[in-house]
């Protein structure tokens, strides 16, 4: 049975692992928006080659070549059984040309995955990372704690914070990002599609309650 599905989730929601382990079970192909530029562009598809021309001005690429990317990509012989779209749409601009693509080629979305995650458990997930300067070794206060604390288990180095990892960076980077997401979020939820997932749990009570989502399709 065909499964087309869309993955969506805040940075730190789990996101990653979730995608890696539907393809693996599934046997469909996990296509980012990276992949898929990068295959058109390694193919020196004529959309691939104008899409490399934008990001080589710096400039972004049109939604009209993105998704006439993504509709080369969705046609190739490994999406036949279905697909998971991730970080495309990014707009609802493009969720509606994505629509209409997907009706020409007489395929339809079964379900928008959102993995759903309260911000302060995002902040603390992404904020806990500290790394060793000179071992390059990263930990995680509660996931991955050193042996002594800020001290790198290798070479005793002091462990520091990146810029990037500091609560307020964070909080600003998931502030972007749920503005980016929300109009998406909306448009999904008012077609049928989108289905909420308490990225709240362990990695495996995540799993199972996507699976249970395409068992309830199937039923």
């Amino acid at each position: 049975m065909s499964m087309n599905l869309i993955l969506m989730g805040l940075p730190g929601a789990g996101k990653g692992t979730q995608a890696e382990q539907i393809t693996a079970r599934h046997g469909i192909p996990h296509i980012s928006t990276g992949d898929m530029f990068r295959t058109a562009i390694k193919n020196e598809t004529e959309l691939g080659l104008k899409a490399q021309s934008y990001m080589n001005a710096g400039e972004l690429v049109p939604d009209e070549v993105t998704i006439g990317i993504v509709r080369e990509r969705l046609m190739q012989a490994d999406c036949t059984d279905g697909f998971l779209l991730d970080g495309f749409p990014r707009t609802t601009r493009q969720a509606e040309a994505l629509e209409e693509l997907l009706e020409k080629i007489g395929r339809t979305l079964d379900y928008v995955i959102n993995i759903d995650v309260p911000e302060k458990v995002l902040i603390e997930r992404l904020s806990g990372r500290w790394v060793s300067p000179t071992s390059g070794k990263a930990y995680h206060l509660t996931y991955n704690p050193p042996k002594v604390p800020g001290k790198c288990d290798i070479d005793g180095s002091d462990l520091i914070q990146r810029d990037d990892d500091k609560p307020e960076t964070v909080k600003k980077r998931l502030e972007v990002n749920k503005k980016q997401t929300q109009p998406l979020i909306d448009f999904y939820t008012a077609k049928g599609y989108l289905k909420n997932i308490d990225g709240d749990q362990d990695i495996e009570a995540v799993s199972r309650d996507i699976e249970a989502l395409f068992l309830e399709q199937r039923s």
